[in-house]
């Protein structure tokens, strides 16, 4: 049937601007785009999405006033950033006064990472185990889960008399990386490496490093700063245990005792 434009039925129509409502239905989608979750990655833990799109990180720690002039020691906190120097997650030390003070950098932790929405994506925890290269049953050991109460992985400290050495494994106690360090745990050099490597020791895929912080800052505080450097491919569950290794290896070699 044709209709013509005298015909009363379309007389009662609005007329409709094709330019106003294209540039309405653009931004429609574009709120919608926002408002909606970002889809998930088969076999990425939520909230961990975006470590597949990085190689590097840097984790800096927060120096405490307090802790800086008096020696009190208080929880741990830091800043992980991507290599633009933009923050992604935070890191805050869940623990009481008694084990910060008598055990130092022994202590046993619990430590929460979350993103820039106040979502806890990692939690790190360590028991407490007595630390001495002299005897192989005081050895280190870290949990990590993601999201909390599902765990991703492990690093377990490998017995060595002078040099440390880790273990990095899935969710199954299965050996996937190892992590070695230098000499007791330090270098002549302003950064101290940690050498990421295949479980065949054959390759190096990575490091965690130490990187100087200036000299007011490493005498008068414990305050940190480490980079991480891992294959991009790598699994993303691996590489949330490795920023767990980074927290791990900063109590044990870089926290100074009070």
């Amino acid at each position: 049937m044709t209709v013509t434009l005298t015909d009363t039925r379309w007389r009662q129509i609005p007329v409709v601007n094709i330019t106003s409502f294209n540039r309405c239905h653009s931004r429609l989608i574009k709120m919608n785009m926002y408002s909606l979750p970002s889809q998930g990655i088969p076999g990425c833990p939520p909230g961990l999405e975006y470590l597949t799109q990085v190689d590097q990180l840097l984790i800096k720690q927060k120096v405490e006033l307090v802790e800086a002039l008096v020696g009190f020691e208080s929880n741990n906190k830091y800043e992980v950033r991507n290599s633009m120097g933009q923050n992604v997650f935070y890191a805050v030390e869940e623990n009481d006064c008694l084990n910060r003070q008598c055990c130092g950098p022994l202590r046993p932790f619990t430590i929460h990472i979350i993103d820039n929405f106040g979502q806890e994506m990692i939690t790190v925890s360590r028991p407490l185990k007595c630390m001495s290269c002299c005897f192989p049953g005081c050895l280190q050991e870290l949990e990590v889960q993601s999201p909390p109460g599902n765990t991703v992985g492990y690093v377990i400290q490998q017995w060595h008399p002078f040099s440390p050495k880790f273990i990095v494994a899935n969710e199954h106690m299965e050996p996937v990386l190892k992590i070695h360090g230098p000499f007791c745990g330090w270098s002549f050099l302003p950064d101290v490496d940690f050498d990421i490597l295949t479980i065949d020791e054959v390759s190096k895929i990575g490091k965690i490093s130490k990187q100087w912080s200036g000299l007011m800052r490493e005498i008068f505080s414990d305050s940190d700063n480490f980079g991480i450097q891992f294959p991009m491919d790598l699994d993303v569950r691996i590489k949330a245990v490795m920023i767990g290794a980074c927290f791990l290896i900063d109590f044990m070699f870089f926290e100074s005792t009070n």
